[in-house]
């Protein structure tokens, strides 16, 4: 394959860059993006006629694989598609699988050389390519085998990173640049991320643009009256490390203080942490919540959930509690959506709630911290006003978190890069 070149690039502004700089609205940040670059590829075919609808591929896990990559690019492709683009799935596996799905065009194996080529070929029947980058869902040493699909395709990449490591290992380093190196763009969830991103590894800038995670629109439809007592969710794939045994030993200091509440754990055992380890830890908590004298009032959900489900899940809570352990979280579709839904968060400081949370919508509380963190949810269901000022600054930013709001972003990038290319094979 012949060299990429980079003496040709083609520098595009754009709109969501207010003279180069973060700009700020009372009480919430909006989701500034830096310019990028559209680097030249070879060879570069022209590409579709500006009256043709954007095709776009996307490389990702996709359901019935339960994870956050996975639940993202079905929530953004099916908002593409309903706006009329015609999307197409490479759906990423650990081993070759059986399940037929519509959405589907081709699969990437690990371990597979020959998908690798598959894949890079259903991709460039499309006019851009959207790549999900995790390090745990590719092949090869920190999932380095998805550079076998990037090296072969000629339709313009779009790399979306859900993890950017502060301390990353050397390979990980590598891997990483040489994943961004190889984008047309780079798209990070938060600017926290792209600022980690640009201070600790060798990225080009311009090509970084930030484009929030979506989240369903919970404005549809009227909205339902609140029954029951009190209630705190936390919800998600459930595993160690989202600090669920933080919330239960403080259970029975809020028993003291507020009318009877419940506290709802929803969603099933992360599947990896299933294989692993069974349902060890979701039994550890409800050891643990008898132990603390509180099982009245915890209840533990193990069921899947579909949209409409979610969204009546999170409408009947009175607040969200994300007590991640993780300090190097950068993007949390649970954050987005709590706070597209217009209800108060507490969650421990991990570095996408300091970023979505520290202007009003929120209370962010330090790891390890549980004096604070019963302090901060016994505020916002006893001090008056309080959960109404969050929902207020919620209801401030929820119109760019919705996924109406983002796909329109990724589809205004694609347009961008497709345009460059066919201006450049011309």
């Amino acid at each position: 394959m012949p060299p990429r070149v980079r003496d040709h690039e083609r520098i595009v502004s754009s709109p969501w860059l207010v003279g180069g700089e973060q700009q700020l609205v009372p009480g919430l940040v909006l989701w500034a993006v830096a310019a990028f670059v559209a680097p030249v590829r070879w060879p570069r075919r022209a590409r579709r006629l500006s009256s043709v609808p954007l095709s776009v591929g996307f490389l990702s896990t996709y359901p019935p694989t339960q994870c956050g990559l996975a639940s993202f690019t079905a929530s953004l492709h099916a908002q593409l598609v309903a706006e009329g683009c015609r999307c197409g799935v490479v759906r990423v596996l650990d081993v070759p699988g059986s399940m037929v799905n519509p959405d589907v065009v081709c699969d990437l194996v690990a371990g597979s050389v020959a998908t690798q080529v598959d894949s890079a070929a259903a991709l460039d029947a499309f006019d851009v390519a959207v790549i999900q980058h995790e390090f745990g869902i590719y092949g090869g040493a920190d999932g380095e085998e998805v550079l076998g699909v990037l090296d072969r395709l000629s339709v313009p990449a779009i790399v979306v990173l859900h993890t950017v490591l502060t301390a990353p290992s050397r390979n990980q380093r590598e891997v990483l640049e040489r994943v961004t190196a190889r984008a047309d763009a780079v798209v990070t969830m938060t600017l926290t991320a792209r600022t980690r991103l640009l201070d600790s590894y060798d990225v080009d800038a311009s090509k970084v643009v930030v484009i929030p995670h979506g989240a369903i629109d919970s404005t549809v439809g009227p909205p339902r009256p609140k029954v029951g007592p009190p209630t705190i969710l936390t919800w998600g794939l459930l595993g160690p490390g989202k600090g669920i045994e933080s919330v239960i030993d403080i259970l029975s200091e809020l028993r003291r203080v507020v009318p009877p509440l419940r506290y709802r754990v929803v969603g099933q055992t992360h599947p990896r942490v299933l294989e692993r380890d069974g349902e060890a830890y979701r039994s550890a908590l409800v050891v643990r919540a008898a132990a603390r004298g509180v099982s009245d009032m915890v209840a533990f959900e193990a069921s899947y959930l579909d949209v409409a489900a979610l969204g009546r899940v999170v409408a009947q809570a009175d607040m969200v509690v994300l007590p991640y352990e993780s300090r190097e979280q950068v993007t949390s579709g649970v954050l987005i959506e709590a706070v597209a839904a217009g209800k108060p968060v507490v969650a421990t400081a991990f570095p996408h709630a300091v970023e979505l949370l520290g202007q009003g919508a929120g209370l962010v509380v330090a790891h390890g911290d549980r004096t604070a963190l019963t302090h901060a949810v016994r505020r916002v269901l006893t001090e008056p006003g309080l959960a109404a000022s969050m929902a207020d600054r919620s209801g401030r930013v929820a119109p760019e978190l919705r996924w109406s709001s983002v796909a329109a972003r990724y589809r205004e990038l694609s347009d961008t890069l497709v345009a460059a290319t066919s201006t450049l094979a011309a």
